[in-house]
């Protein structure tokens, strides 16, 4: 067993054993195989006495608790009869309060490479006292057995809240590591009165705070991820009492398009090593990257230490929000690029969880779809959405953060007919509304939606701020408002009940 290796002593069993190549600039390339995602039909809450009543069944795929002792014990057995195990030690949380210590057992060195970037590490001083409160028994080429173990095919992420522990087998894909601890924290922290959330987080050098939820492909990552404000982290945050910290050590970026110009920061953590790269296609000869090759999926993504960002805070914690960012990319073309929130509103938008697939994103996609996830994370919410929402509810009444919207999909008309929102224009639309210079502006009632929408935002052409005016069809126009409008509504409706 290899307990807590470094990253260069990880390399060298990784390439030992055949699991990854490494590409120009020192990253790690691996392939994740069949599994190129999460899947999250085969993902599990187990059914027990100590979690069942707060557990939201309506998204938790149920599991008896005499299956998942059978998957464990399979997974042990499994495990056992390896030649080479690797453990890592770290914990989930920045704050040394609350955070959870952790430990992964897993038969692949590259999956402890990835875990050993995603997670925060322990001091040498934290080892010698690490005390796992949770853990994860990792066994990719482990196979379920559906007919006596309970599950819908050989593929499983199981999760027995109350023991904290997570049992996966039959995929390679290395998030499924990094959301089942998250999962776990869902459940763990508001218990203890603090607000977990599926969204990245920054400060500028005034000390004000922002928080972005989004789903995948909505710019999360991208607008966090910015050279003039510290980047607290990516993907998963928590709100206590004294303010915002990263519940990661890491970040795990899509990187299908990454370019060097439009997202600097990210893109050199594909140069940089100890990086883990998944299912990006690289020269065999010059060990070049092609980040526009999605031949293996469009899912490509990065695992890199937080530190890779060059303005990453160290401490990975912050004050108390100023600015709460909600982002959507709307493939129908009829949100505005951006628009203030009242309270009420922002409940609303963060119920219903709005974004768009387009053609191309998955299998039967053809045309723009309306997607809802509750709370920016529905596949991560052990308990039910309002929980989470009235807590949000209440901090930013508490603590007066103003909330936006910000549409980062299209304009111009739906997807096939308009254009994607420029970066550029996103990235003024966010400075604006993080740098307070939008008090006070004009704005207009948008007549579908309700939302204050400013007729202005200094380095944004004015004509985008107004969706309507850039279709060549209002009547059409109204049409799709309209519908999606009274989809947000059902969808919030439906989550919060």
């Amino acid at each position: 067993m290899h307990w807590n290796l470094s990253v260069p002593a990880l390399y060298e069993h990784i390439l030992r054993r055949g699991e990854g190549t490494v590409a120009a600039g020192g990253p790690l390339v691996v392939s994740t195989g069949a599994h190129t995602g999460r899947s999250p039909k085969d993902k599990f809450v187990v059914r027990e006495p100590g979690s069942e009543g707060r557990v939201w069944w309506d998204s938790n795929a149920e599991i008896a608790e005499e299956h998942q002792r059978s998957l464990k014990s399979g997974v042990q057995e499994h495990l056992n009869a390896q030649p080479e195990l690797y453990v890592l030690d770290a914990f989930a949380g920045a704050h040394p309060e609350h955070r959870l210590a952790l430990r992964v057992v897993t038969e692949s060195a590259w999956h402890c490479l990835f875990a050993r970037n995603l997670f925060i590490n322990p001091t040498d001083e934290e080892i010698a006292e690490h005390r796992p409160e949770a853990l994860v028994l990792h066994a990719p080429s482990y196979e379920a057995d559906p007919e006596t173990q309970g599950t819908r095919s050989s593929t499983f992420v199981v999760l027995h809240l109350s023991d904290k522990e997570v049992v996966i087998g039959g995929t390679q894909y290395a998030g499924e590591i990094k959301k089942s601890i998250f999962t776990l924290m869902n459940d763990d922290l508001p218990q203890r009165g603090i607000l977990s959330m599926h969204c990245s987080a920054n400060v500028g050098d005034d000390g004000r705070v922002a928080i972005f939820f989004g789903l995948s492909g909505t710019g999360k990552t991208t607008l966090s991820t910015d050279s003039t404000r510290p980047l607290i982290g990516d993907d998963e945050h928590a709100w206590g009492e004294d303010g915002v910290f990263n519940i990661e050590g890491g970040c795990y970026a899509k990187t299908i398009g990454l370019s060097r110009e439009a997202e600097p920061e990210i893109y050199g953590t594909t140069e940089t090593f100890g990086t883990v790269l998944e299912n990006v296609i690289l020269d065999p000869v010059s060990r070049e990257l092609d980040l526009d090759d999605g031949s293996l999926t469009e899912n490509t993504r990065a695992g890199y230490d937080l530190e890779a960002i060059p303005n990453a805070l160290p401490d990975k914690r912050a004050g108390h929000p100023s600015t709460v960012i909600m982002l959507t990319a709307d493939a129908f073309g009829v949100l505005p690029p951006l628009a203030r929130l009242t309270p009420e509103q922002a409940m609303e938008q963060f119920l219903a969880g709005y974004t768009a697939k387009v053609a191309g994103t998955e299998m039967g996609v053809t045309e723009p779809q309306a997607t809802f996830s509750a709370c920016f994370g529905a596949p991560f919410l052990p308990q039910p959405p309002r929980v989470y929402a009235e807590m949000l509810a209440e901090r930013i009444a508490n603590y007066g953060a103003a909330a936006w919207l910000v549409n980062t999909g299209w304009t111009g008309g739906p997807y096939g007919v308009g254009h994607r929102m420029p970066i550029a224009a996103t990235r003024s639309i966010v400075h604006a509304a993080l740098e307070g210079t939008l008090e006070g502006v004009e704005t207009r009632t948008d007549p579908n939606f309700g939302f204050e929408v400013p007729t202005s935002v200094p380095g944004v052409d004015s004509g985008l701020l107004d969706p309507r005016s850039t279709w060549a069809d209002g009547a059409e126009y109204d049409v799709k408002a309209a519908e999606l409008a009274a989809n947000i509504k059902a969808a919030a409706a439906k989550a919060g009940s």
